[in-house]
């Protein structure tokens, strides 16, 4: 166990993920003993234990009760399910046909809820249909159901698919760090329904992958689906914590941020270079997600966001975000609106 962010998870989502199959007679660390499994501090909520670790907490869960979904749902999700799904999938033409043969599997699998692929315009969105009269499931339930349906997705056309907004109709649990780093830092809790929005032209990206590619994404299942979303300490992921806590006006020229990180304008390319990054990209994410969080309120103007986010005008700021997202700010301010409008609706 440690505290660095890179390629580690949380103790709390240990916590999480134990939770549905401990009981008074059976704690946490008597599980973790008959899973053959290392003891665990959960009393240490700021500790974190590695990728690979967690992988084997998942494997070894899942086999010894016989549910890849933790005992979440009222039917359990019997080993083997996620490799077959995944190999239903992998012989769909497109991801679009894909995530439709996943879900209808999932539909069929689960009994509490049942997901549901929608297109409109330039963006897509997943929505979990639950019962009306049941309570929200836990936000890990939610996250994990995400996280096999996304990262599954991210595999089948082999690139990472952002997500713009992440949607849950639970209240905000008390830790949520790293389910942001996962997903997007675009979460959205106690809301009318639980989905994921990202751009639609991920749909007709194609499904390219063989069976021995399938052998070797199961072997290393969750592990490859998680380290590709870890590390906050990240040279990155400093740079963007600190750009959040300024005005974007305020932000530093690339020789100024080399300063405040006391190496040289050099050194600093050369380190975003090996990472795939440069400053200007990152500065763009940055701005992606200010952007989304904005475009949420609709108090807030597209003038006042093109303004905050340095941009000469509004026609300059829509070109930009089309060029982040694959679509245009007033599509999915419609889309997030759509959705508050509907929930306003159905509490009267």
């Amino acid at each position: 166990m440690n505290r660095d962010g890179k390629g580690t998870i949380s103790v709390r989502l240990v916590e999480e993920a134990l939770q549905g199959f401990t009981a008074p007679s059976r704690s946490a660390g008597q599980l973790l003993h008959q899973l053959g499994l290392d003891a665990i501090d959960l009393g240490d909520s700021e500790a974190r234990i590695d990728v690979a670790e967690y992988s084997k907490l998942w494997r070894r869960l899942a086999r010894h009760f016989d549910d890849e979904f933790f005992g979440m749902d009222a039917r359990r999700m019997r080993t083997g399910s996620f490799a077959f799904v995944c190999r239903a999938a992998m012989a769909q033409p497109t991801l679009d046909s894909a995530l439709r043969v996943v879900l209808e599997f999932f539909r069929l699998t689960f009994e509490g809820f049942a997901g549901e692929l929608y297109r409109s315009e330039s963006l897509a969105e997943v929505t979990l249909t639950e019962r009306p009269e049941a309570q929200p499931l836990r936000a890990f339930s939610y996250f994990t159901f995400w996280m096999l349906l996304h990262g599954l997705a991210c595999w089948l056309v082999g690139r990472r698919i952002p997500l713009l907004a992440v949607e849950l109709r639970c209240d905000e649990p008390a830790y949520t760090d790293d389910y942001r780093v996962m997903f997007s830092r675009n979460l959205r809790f106690a809301r009318p329904t639980t989905r994921i929005i990202f751009a639609a032209e991920a749909l007709d990206l194609p499904v390219r992958r063989s069976e021995l590619e399938l052998h070797g994404f199961l072997a290393h299942a969750p592990s490859n689906i998680l380290v590709k979303y870890r590390d906050t300490t990240s040279l990155a992921s400093r740079i963007k914590a600190q750009l959040r806590e300024l005005p974007a006006e305020c932000w530093p020229t690339s020789e100024g941020l080399a300063q405040t990180l006391c190496v040289s304008p050099s050194t600093l390319r050369r380190r975003l270079a090996e990472a795939g990054q440069t400053y200007q990209a990152i500065k763009d994410q940055v701005r992606q997600e200010m952007a989304t969080l904005w475009l949420a309120d609709a108090s807030i103007t597209y003038a006042d966001i093109a303004e905050r986010l340095g941009f000469a005008d509004v026609s300059s700021f829509y070109k930009a975000f089309r060029k982040w997202s694959g679509t245009n700010p007033g599509q999915y301010r419609s889309l997030i609106l759509r959705g508050d409008e509907m929930g306003h609706s159905a509490s009267r």
